[in-house]
């Protein structure tokens, strides 16, 4: 049952996580927000939440920062994790598009194999190798219709591309012994308002007038529900991790492309080829045979 709830978690966050691409590509694309203002309001108010519905709760949230080995490790992964990852998918995403930016993320399973085979000094599992391959093979044909030459797009965005997939890792495997230690909302909360706070000061957002772009109710609405889905997919893929592994956790967030995909047909008229369709199931059969498989092993 635990694992199942966690397979649970990561796919529901993992849905959540890929409706907010679109979202943010349109913010980029149609509103005069960039990059650093719109992820200083979504990363610090949705950490404000976040720490507030604990206090309501009675819940200890300062004693964290009594401890220098905890407190380290929560600003280390505010800024190197937290908004880390969240920069680099925006300025992916800014750089090309929201499915570009989903489909480079998924480098990450790749670092993180890598990294606990070289901890455990061992190879991975037969399964894991095949699936990650099967499951890359799958993305890209859904992404790319079969075709290299939709791979062409600019250093820049190869570039945020490949930051995704390793603070993704990052974000993955360096929050365990918090998450074992603390709550999970605990480490989310305070992780984003520090990546926040963070990029606020670098930003400066307090010279910005950008504030006045609120004043029009469907900007406002996107940007709740951007920080409404991904406040909720992040506590929703670090719980996942208290019941499945790091490898299995970032290997099952493959749905988030799917989601994208279907999200961008709908919002951007993205049109599914064949190849696509064709991607999608080798996908599926993948990811459901990862899931069968990491149980077993």
């Amino acid at each position: 049952m635990k694992r199942l709830k966690g397979i649970v978690f990561i796919v529901s966050g993992a849905m959540l996580w890929g409706a907010t691409g679109p979202l943010m590509e349109w913010l980029l694309n149609y509103t005069p927000l960039t990059v650093s203002f719109m992820l200083t309001i979504r990363l610090s108010v949705a950490g404000i939440i976040l720490l507030t519905y604990l206090l309501l709760t009675r819940k200890d949230i300062f004693g964290i920062w009594k401890q220098k080995l905890w407190s380290r490790q929560l600003l280390v992964f505010g800024v190197a994790g937290m908004l880390g990852v969240q920069f680099a998918f925006v300025a992916a995403i800014n750089e090309s598009n929201a499915v570009f930016a989903t489909l480079l993320q998924f480098l990450a399973p790749i670092f993180v194999v890598a990294y606990v085979s070289l901890s455990l000094k061992k190879w991975p599992p037969k399964y894991q190798v095949l699936g990650i391959i099967g499951t890359l093979i799958g993305l890209f044909l859904l992404l790319t219709n079969a075709s290299f030459d939709a791979l062409l797009v600019s250093s820049k965005a190869l570039l945020w591309g490949v930051a995704v997939g390793l603070t993704f890792a990052f974000y993955t495997l360096y929050p365990a012994r918090l998450m074992k230690e603390w709550s999970v909302l605990l480490v989310v909360g305070w992780g984003m308002l520090i990546g926040g706070f963070t990029l606020g000061v670098i930003s400066r957002i307090w010279q910005s007038n950008l504030l006045l772009v609120f004043t029009d109710f469907k900007v406002t609405c996107f940007m709740i529900a951007l920080i409404f889905f991904g406040t909720v997919a992040f506590v929703l893929f670090l719980s996942s991790m208290k019941y499945i592994t790091a490898v299995e956790t970032s290997i099952l967030s493959s749905i988030e492309p799917l989601t994208a995909m279907i999200i961008s047909v709908i919002v951007f008229g993205t049109s599914l080829g064949f190849w696509q369709l064709v991607g999608v199931f080798v996908m599926l059969v993948c990811v459901t045979w990862l899931s069968i498989g990491g149980g077993k092993a």
